[in-house]
């Protein structure tokens, strides 16, 4: 499939354009053996997909923390094109917020869900609305489009461009000093810490991250671990 929009990647990135989801054609073309550093990509009119392989060299849990990676790269890319106003922040779950709506979010699939193994493979992708499905935003006051909120000049190849620039700085930063300044950007544009949420028939307070960003979930009883592994995407 040719490039509709020339699309630039950083050095150890490329791009393939995707014939329809662009998360499911990042998995195929990891589970077939590609490279670590390809970006599969779906540029439509009214939503965009990226999805970046990587090939771990530690094991699941710690490989995890390439979610978070990822949105906190791409929550640097809007950032920096959106106008100042526009506030971008993420959910535990992988949920972008644009403004405290929901606008799409970042989903994960690994070759392995033991979370000792180091899997062959792991894919990290996100969808975006750029328009809103109805005029009439009223209806879904909690979910929002790009587009709607002031980002209207933000281009999707730009944006895509941006996300991979993004997470390479933060993945190199994560390999050369480990996960500590993650941890703190992810900290500051966390949606939710403090408040009370529900997680896997939990319920209590927010409390924040433990060293592999897993939810720490208190109740009145106990705080709970609920691992990042849970979020994986089952293979079919």
């Amino acid at each position: 499939m040719s490039d509709v929009t020339e699309v630039t990647f950083p050095p150890l990135m490329w791009g393939e354009e995707a014939p329809d989801s662009a998360f499911d054609h990042a998995v195929m073309r990891a589970t077939l053996g590609c490279d670590a550093g390809l970006i599969s990509y779906k540029l439509g009119a009214a939503d965009m997909g990226a999805a970046l392989v990587f090939a771990p060299e530690v094991p699941l849990s710690k490989a995890m923390s390439m979610l978070p990676l990822c949105g906190v790269g791409f929550q640097n890319a809007l950032g920096a094109l959106a106008p100042p106003e526009v506030a971008v922040h993420l959910d535990w779950w992988g949920g972008i917020r644009v403004n405290g709506a929901r606008c799409g979010g970042f989903q994960v699939m690994a070759s392995d869900t033991d979370p000792k193994a180091v899997p062959d493979w792991l894919v990290v992708g996100f969808t975006l609305p750029l328009v809103p499905p109805s005029d009439d935003m009223g209806l879904t006051p909690d979910e929002t489009a790009l587009f709607a909120e002031g980002c209207a000049d933000v281009t999707p190849p730009t944006l895509l461009e941006a996300w991979a620039r993004h997470t390479l700085n933060w993945l190199n930063r994560w390999e050369d000093d480990g996960a500590a300044s993650l941890h703190s950007e992810w900290r500051a544009l966390a949606h939710g810490i403090g408040e009370e949420v529900e997680n896997q028939s939990l319920t209590g307070t927010f409390l924040g991250v433990d060293e592999d960003f897993g939810m720490l979930l208190r109740d009145d009883d106990t705080t709970h671990l609920i691992p990042l592994t849970s979020l994986l995407e089952a293979q079919t």
